[in-house]
């Protein structure tokens, strides 16, 4: 049986993660239909706090410095929700994971001016590759304003606001604090969102499938996916997660085009291609330098045990 390093399996969480977070614009697109997007966010975040305190309630530490550090990761991840979301009601589902993915542009770009962070070339490589992609993408015809419209410019300042998250989370969380620092995260989001929504009054889902939606978002792309970034950021730095979340808008594509009724086009998959291919350099720069070495070197990493 392989062992993997912690490296390796926080790569392949984040992957999982940006497959998750592909899934729930199909969801979210349907229920926006009869719930508003704070309504929906504000259930969303409260029930996905729940579940983290049911699991992991023995390990909550929670002092000064996690209660800011936590509350100003919420904030941001808040904010670009309900951002992103009132966007998504706008435009098509594919449209918005697309422009979603140009976090990945921000984020290197943001650490740099904030903390002077030194960018390796793969990096600018990746980050040009994912312009180029998500480029080629965001032409898809589908906008429900027949071009630039609110809902993209909604989505691209989420975009901005999600990239100074992973950031801010990149920064903050070290394998101690991870879940406590989600919890503080979470709960903030939550009032976050109720502040929101309850001027306007709240609106209750009333069918199985819209509840059905919101304990999907909740349980697994809301706890679950929070949990999974705090601990993977631990082993990969911001510049690198982003471009490796930045496949999610390939999986929005994909449940678009599977469960939304959405097209598959030539844009996708050029477009999608150039994402992968980003994803591919900065995960593993050295499949592209040498692959022989790279090969070398992750036998020699791999332990076999005989069960």
């Amino acid at each position: 049986m392989k062992k993997f390093q912690a490296p390796q399996l926080a790569i392949a969480a984040l992957l999982l993660m940006a497959l998750i977070w592909g899934s729930t614009y199909v969801v979210l697109k349907g229920s926006l239909v009869r719930i508003p997007a704070a309504d929906m966010l504000a259930v969303r975040f409260t029930l996905s706090l729940l579940t983290l305190i049911v699991f992991t309630w023995r390990q909550i530490f929670i002092n000064r410095k996690i209660l800011i550090q936590g509350t100003i990761m919420g904030i941001l991840f808040g904010g670009s929700q309900l951002i992103q979301t009132v966007g998504l009601g706008m435009t098509h589902a594919s449209v918005s994971g697309f422009l979603t993915g140009t976090f990945v542009v921000f984020t290197p770009l943001i650490a740099k001016v904030i903390f002077g962070s030194k960018l390796a070339k793969n990096i600018w490589i990746s980050v040009a590759l994912s312009i180029i992609g998500l480029a080629v993408l965001s032409i898809t015809p589908g906008s429900t304003t027949n071009g630039f419209g609110l809902g993209e410019a909604l989505t691209l300042l989420s975009a901005v606001g999600f990239a100074a998250h992973i950031i801010a989370t990149g920064h903050f969380v070290t394998p101690e604090n991870a879940i406590s620092l989600t919890i503080v995260q979470t709960a903030a989001v939550s009032v976050l969102c109720w502040l929101v929504a309850l001027p306007g009054g709240v609106v209750i889902a009333s069918t199985a499938t819209d509840w059905g939606a919101i304990l999907y978002l909740a349980v697994i792309a809301g706890a679950g996916t929070l949990f999974l970034q705090n601990w993977a950021q631990v082993y990969v730095e911001s510049s690198k997660a982003a471009v490796i979340m930045c496949s999610e808008p390939m999986w929005a594509a994909f449940f678009a085009v599977a469960f939304g009724n959405e097209s598959i086009t030539w844009q996708m998959i050029v477009g999608g291609g150039a994402i992968t291919l980003a994803m591919l350099i900065v995960s593993q720069p050295a499949l592209f330098r040498n692959p022989k070495s790279l090969i070398s070197k992750t036998a020699d990493q791999t332990r076999v045990d005989c069960c």
